[in-house]
């Protein structure tokens, strides 16, 4: 079975690559997830996020944006000692930061997966990439996006984090079409 040359190494990667990236995400919460999962991937590999994913969902309430938009100093002093997380102070604030504009997007009658599902038509591109080498770090789209969220209040979320969120949440197909997932994401 041929995958995308970036899983292979470990079986937690080949599953996620198998089951997860790159599958059209449109629930709210599990983008919240993903934005900030991807967040805190910065500058790390997103081995190092994803061996971490399970710990982040129990310390962050299960991504819970209400209860981690009340998160106070004691709470982040709590994280900040959690050796299952990426223990840095801009990053949990950023989570933070996220969740209250999470919340004041909802307040406005917009949900997030509308919100981000706009920069690519509420579809998924679908591209034909044949190696790594043509797959880009940003694009106008992740451009786009990560300029809206940064107005809405959103941090830790750049163009090229963007573009990676972009490609997890299925609303670009960067899967080559040499692998068995490519025909299997789009919508």
């Amino acid at each position: 079975m041929q995958r995308c040359p970036w899983c292979e190494g470990f079986d937690l990667y080949r599953h996620y690559h198998d089951t997860e990236w790159g599958v059209p995400l449109r629930d709210d919460l599990a983008l919240f997830e993903l934005i900030n999962l991807e967040g805190a991937q910065a500058g790390l590999s997103w081995s190092t996020v994803l061996k971490k994913r399970e710990t982040y969902r129990l310390a962050f309430d299960q991504f819970d944006p209400v209860k981690i938009a009340r998160y106070d100093d004691a709470k982040v002093a709590q994280l900040l000692a959690d050796p299952g997380i990426v223990r840095n102070r801009l990053k949990v604030a950023a989570t933070i930061g996220n969740a209250q504009a999470y919340l004041a997007l909802q307040a406005k009658g917009q949900s997030f997966s509308q919100f981000v599902w706009q920069f690519v038509g509420g579809k998924p591109l679908q591209h034909q990439r044949r190696s790594m080498s043509e797959v880009p770090a940003q694009t106008p789209e992740s451009d786009a996006l990560s300029k809206a969220l940064k107005k809405a209040g959103f941090k830790f979320i750049g163009t090229t984090i963007c573009y990676a969120f972009m490609q997890a949440a299925g609303m670009v197909n960067d899967h080559l079409v040499s692998c068995h997932r490519h025909g299997e994401v789009g919508e």
